[in-house]
């Protein structure tokens, strides 16, 4: 194989491992987002301030109790923050 063939491939092949990451992030996103529309549901239209989108990111670790921890330190009941919490990693 050619140095010009093996650096071709090796750059198809990155591009398509970066491509691939990149096409996962919105999933990611998107399971945040459910998180902050739970909590702002309870709030009846009002935007959840910076603890809360804080507190979801950290439920997609896997830590569903620092998660509502974080949301009822935010002054989220503990039903919304369980079920939200929940939503991220999902």
């Amino acid at each position: 194989m050619s140095t010009s063939t093996r650096i071709a491939s090796v750059l198809t092949g990155l591009t398509l491992a970066l491509g691939g990451a990149a096409l996962t992030a919105p999933a990611a996103h998107a399971d945040v987002t459910a998180c902050i529309n739970q909590v702002e549901r309870e709030l009846k239209g009002g935007e959840a301030p910076e603890s809360v989108r804080a507190a979801c990111y950290v439920a997609l670790t896997g830590a569903h109790d620092a998660c509502v921890s974080g949301l009822t330190a935010s002054s989220v009941t503990n039903g919304t923050a369980v079920t939200a919490c929940r939503l991220a990693p999902e």
